[in-house]
């Protein structure tokens, strides 16, 4: 066994694909560090990486031991699948080969000392997210949904994945909600109310609601997360805020457990 001194992993999953989790996962990572913590970002979207282009990097390094050397952005270290595969050139596994993957997005990466390890879930409850489970051990999860009813039917899957494998669910965030018009009236494209009504039926509460603005995508595609690009926006502040939440609830576990949890490798 090998031990990495990572205090906090935390994974952030939805139910289905589409709904911002990776967004939600980079920006928090990002507000995170802005905030003096040392983060780390794991890229376990194995089908779908796309950390990469959301942090502005393409490249990593190894140690002479060939160890993964996790490039740095915006203050966070990162590790993505995307760095070892053409763009182009999708991925194939099985179980197995998902499993060895993160095994050694833990194992054989120098992350170094980390505050945060925040985890960038695929959509669904498949090998992935079993693997994670039996590899490490998480601090907590948070769901991400959209506002729809078939979002929240989907993430409510995903809710109940982090109670069957027994991590503590430290919140949902409900994405993509209202977006402002010019004249000042707002369009519910997918719906209102989802995150709260899913958030009354579990007892799981509601951390964030995240308006839809289109500088989060500018900022995604850009590579400059929106909590850095347009710090002062609604979006941006919901972002920070669920960060913060995030960070209350993970010291408030600590205080009922051990004050630091090492990462050990479960072979």
């Amino acid at each position: 066994m090998s031990q990495n001194p990572i205090r906090n992993a935390i994974a952030v999953a939805s139910g289905k694909g589409g709904v911002g989790k990776s967004t939600v996962a980079v920006n928090i990572a990002v507000a995170l560090s802005q905030a003096g913590s040392r983060v780390g970002l794991l890229d376990a979207d194995i089908y779908g990486p796309n950390v990469p282009t959301m942090m502005g990097i393409r490249k990593m390094s190894f140690t002479p031991n060939q160890k993964l050397i996790p490039p740095k952005a915006h203050g966070v270290k990162v590790i993505s699948i995307g760095f070892m595969v053409p763009e182009d050139q999708p991925l194939i596994w099985r179980g197995p080969m998902l499993h060895k993957a993160i095994q050694q997005f833990i194992q054989d990466v120098e992350w170094g000392e980390l505050d945060y390890l925040i985890v960038d879930l695929p959509p669904g409850t498949g090998d992935v997210q079993l693997s994670l489970a039996q590899s490490m051990p998480l601090a907590g999860g948070i769901i991400v949904t959209l506002p729809q009813k078939v979002s929240v039917e989907d993430a409510r899957r995903g809710l109940e994945m982090f109670r069957t494998m027994e991590v503590p669910i430290l919140g949902i965030v409900e994405n993509m909600g209202s977006l402002k018009l010019d004249d000042g009236t707002q369009m519910d494209i997918f719906g209102t109310g989802g995150g709260k009504s899913l958030a009354e039926d579990t007892q799981i509460p509601l951390i964030g609601e995240i308006p839809l603005d289109p500088i989060v995508r500018v900022g995604g595609d850009s590579g400059i997360p929106v909590v850095l690009s347009h710090p002062d926006s609604e979006v941006a502040q919901v972002m920070v805020s669920i960060a913060e939440t995030l960070a209350t609830k993970i010291a408030e576990l600590e205080e009922k457990g051990s004050s630091f949890v090492s990462i050990e490798m479960i072979d």
